[in-house]
């Protein structure tokens, strides 16, 4: 390398400091043509500096190494909270004109990102889905690693560059992410260069990483698995160490390049080997490297001073807005860009063609270029009859593997489809797909594995964490997913959920981003049959969350049975730009419904089940859920046989969304709400988790909400049999019938002497329960040998 080029690279990276540094302070003399006046500041001075610089320093490089190599590179930011310096080398290398045409690549568009930045209706302070090439917001720390390791799965031409904050590199999700390059198979897929910056301080105090050395730092991560590189700064402006600094990671990222194209190379024409040693870098840098080194007899570059807003009172302030002033003059900007030229050719010259800039990829963007509807096998292949309602059993989620596998097998060519797991395939009962895939596993294998390959497409890892990651990255660059847990468990990945609902409302309202799958989650062992794993594993709140967020792109689903679960999966794997929530039972339960009813079912979102209902009702029963319905038709059951006279009619809803009953879309308006559910007859809901989230819903839809009795998951639950599941929250055949009679009674439909008779039976029915189950051990016979109508 010449030392012009490293000249470019150093103005380059000046260019982008500065405009860094002026889209937190700046709201005039953009170019500082004069002197620096109080009005020229901010009034409210936002952003976050000191994470910057080395943000730009390695978009810089990247650029060089990405035109010299010609090669597909995606850049993902850990620190999101320095979009300054996002939106400043996007505005250089000319991405975001393209994607804004009102951003003209001149002085007016380097005012416009300046003055709106993290301001009013203009820019956000964060890496966000408006900024071209973004995948992640990176608000939250903590999920860039195993974001960018979703994105190259099944992309084995490219290379995600992701930048590591060493404050992000304490958090769980960066901690376990580490592994993932052991689920990355060379032969098939892409690369990930992970680069963990320990520039030494968080909000205010230091690292733990940064503190370490660096023969502990290659310890640890040789340990696991990569080849680690260093490169370091003092922050010294000396120009003879800058050089050497350069040109030391210009040769450490070709080693880099070269390394992962040689194990990619061998891998393809040789097959895999266990174990591939992955390079990465640890970059080390001062914080706020190029700043303000001392301001008040206070150290600012290199330490926790330099986070945020380094001089937050230079408008008042003289010796802070001399300060700032120096630092601005600093970067010499006048002798990069010209009002009327702009940047000056030696910039431009680092740059790589257009398609292959950053915030260009094609990757990042959605849409036909990495878009690919999924083959789906037709339902009636896997549906099955059903004669008589209630008679016979089957697994949903052993449905549902067996579509899964077929999904694999129709998609085999195109390579976009995954299985995403916390190592409960078996669990799940979805060990169906095995026949057509593996396990993906770039490890020792040893000969009594089960399952396993270098190539496999299900991703096993007990880190919910990085399997949320995981899919977030393949399913926003283009490709299918389904993400199966433990519905107690997923709850780990709240608050990654929540952030990538806000990703995906923002994308979906940000028009040059293109069609991307839905993101599908299947929650298994809910629960209701967590009896023997007890308490800790029966929590439904992940479902109530989700139905909070004011989105009409998320859809909570609750297929009541095996051939509903396949209409479910069909409606779900074919969905776009959203996300699909399908609660799922494991365990032998009836069969409702024939395939054209259960489709029929789902696209509605609520049916009448006829052959549970009367004409004229004098009660409704209500439910949604697979084991809420049977304790629900099992108590219509015991009704009709207690009380014959007594109408009834049964509804299920087997969507929600936030607006109420059904798919986004497609919610049940309020004026066909009486259609369902009379307009004055008592309805008992037996409802799958929180009864508060069916009550907020039927706020908008009830007059009398009164006549409703919400029953649920009420955080009632141990170790115990299945059905005392529901006995102890109330949501069992013999409750939900002394509540019906109750009701029955108040409007005169039954007598007194009837709804006593009926409470009495089941109050006796279910002492006997509790001695039967405290015995025994298992549930009476008559529960678990319970069939409709018999």
């Amino acid at each position: 390398m010449n030392d012009k080029n490293i000249d470019k690279i150093k103005k380059y990276i000046r260019a982008a400091n500065y405009l860094s540094t002026a889209q937190i302070f700046l709201q005039d003399n953009y170019l500082m043509e004069r002197p620096l006046e109080t009005d020229d500041i901010k009034k409210r001075l936002l952003g976050h500096w000191g994470t910057c610089p080395g943000i730009n320093f390695i978009y810089a490089h990247l650029n060089y190494l990405t035109k010299k190599n010609n090669c597909e590179m995606m850049y993902v930011v850990g620190p999101g909270h320095g979009f300054p310096a996002v939106q400043a080398n996007l505005f250089l290398e000319g991405t975001l004109s393209k994607y804004y045409p009102e951003i003209t690549y001149d002085y007016e568009g380097m005012k416009d990102i300046v003055n709106k930045f993290s301001w009013p209706y203009g820019y956000p302070s964060h890496a966000n889905p408006g900024a071209p090439g973004v995948i992640l917001e990176g608000g939250e720390l903590g999920y860039s690693l195993a974001t960018s390791y979703g994105a190259v799965l099944d992309n084995p031409d490219l290379i995600v560059t992701c930048l590591v904050g060493d404050g992000e590199a304490e958090t769980g999700p960066i901690a376990t992410a580490w592994h993932l390059n052991k689920l990355l198979d060379p032969a098939t897929n892409g690369a990930v260069l992970p680069i963990l910056h320990l520039n030494g301080y968080k909000i205010s105090g230091p690292t733990i990483l940064a503190r370490m050395s660096d023969e502990e730092l290659q310890k640890l991560f040789e340990g696991y698995g990569y080849k680690v590189y260093f490169a370091e700064t003092d922050g010294s402006d000396d120009e003879e160490k800058l050089n050497e600094l350069h040109q030391h990671m210009i040769e450490v990222m070709e080693s880099c390049y070269s390394e992962i194209r040689s194990i990619q190379k061998d891998a393809r024409e040789n097959g895999t080997k266990p174990k591939p040693k992955f390079p990465m870098i640890i970059l080390r840098s001062p914080k706020g490297w190029t700043g303000i080194k001392e301001v008040k007899n206070k150290k600012v570059e290199g330490n926790h001073w330099s986070h945020q807003v380094v001089v937050k009172e230079a408008r008042i302030d003289d010796v802070e807005k001399k300060a700032l002033e120096d630092w601005l003059l600093s970067y010499k900007f006048e002798e990069l860009f010209d009002k009327e030229n702009g940047f000056i050719n030696e910039i431009l010259d680092i740059l790589p063609s257009e398609n292959n800039r950053i915030g260009n990829s094609k990757h990042a963007h959605g849409g036909p270029d990495v878009y690919k509807p999924l083959e789906l096998p037709p339902l009636q292949k896997h549906s099955e009859d059903v004669d008589k309602p209630g008679q016979e059993d089957t697994s949903p989620l052993r449905r549902a593997g067996e579509y899964l596998n077929d999904i694999f097998k129709l998609n085999k060519e195109d390579n976009n489809f995954r299985l995403f797991s916390p190592d409960e395939t078996y669990s799940n009962k979805l060990d169906k797909v095995f026949e057509s895939t593996t396990r993906t596993f770039v490890w020792p294998h040893k000969e009594w594995d089960d399952d396993l390959d270098y190539s496999g497409k299900v991703m096993e890892m007990l880190s919910e964490h990085s399997l949320q990651g995981l899919m977030q990255g393949y399913v926003l660059t283009g490709r299918h997913g389904i993400f199966a847990s433990y519905e107690a468990f997923i709850q780990i990945v709240a608050s990654m959920s929540d952030q990538y609902a806000k990703f995906l409302k923002v994308a979906r309202e940000t028009p040059w981003r293109g069609t991307i799958p839905s993101f599908n989650y299947l929650l298994t062992s809910s629960g209701w049959r967590q009896d023997h794993n007890g308490f800790s594993h029966q929590n439904p709140g992940f479902i109530d969350n989700a139905l909070q967020r004011q989105g009409d792109f998320i859809n909570v689903f609750f297929p009541a049975d095996g051939n509903s679960m396949l209409a479910v999966l069909e409606h779900s794997m074919s969905s776009v730009n959203g996300i699909n929530i399908i609660i799922g039972g494991k365990n032998l339960e009836p069969k409702w419904l024939g395939a054209e009813e259960a489709k029929s079912n789902i696209e509605e979102g609520i049916s009448i089940w006829k052959f549970a209902s009367d004409e004229n009702p004098d009660i409704v029963f209500a439910s949604a859920g697979d084991y809420p319905t049977k304790e629900a038709l099992a108590a219509v059951d015991l009704l009709k046989k207690e009380l014959p006279s007594v109408k009834v009619r049964f509804v299920n809803v087997s969507s929600l969304s936030y607006t109420g009953f059904g798919t986004c879309g497609n919610v049940l308006p309020k004026t066909d709400f009486q259609k369902y559910f009379t307009a004055d007859k008592p309805v008992i809901f037996n409802y799958h988790a929180y009864p508060q989230t069916i009550k907020q819903i039927l706020f908008d839809y009830a007059e009398n909400p009164k006549r409703f009795e919400i029953r649920g998951y009420i955080e009632e639950g141990s170790t115990t049999s299945p059905f005392d599941m529901q006995v102890r929250n109330k949501t069992d055949r013999y409750n939900l019938l002394k509540k019906a009679v109750e009701f029955l009674e108040v409007s005169g439909a039954i007598t007194n002497e009837d709804k006593v008779r009926v409470e009495t039976k089941c109050t006796e029915i279910l002492e006997q329960h509790l001695d039967y189950i405290k015995a025994n051990g298992v549930d009476m016979p008559e529960i678990e040998n319970w069939k409709w109508g018999q």
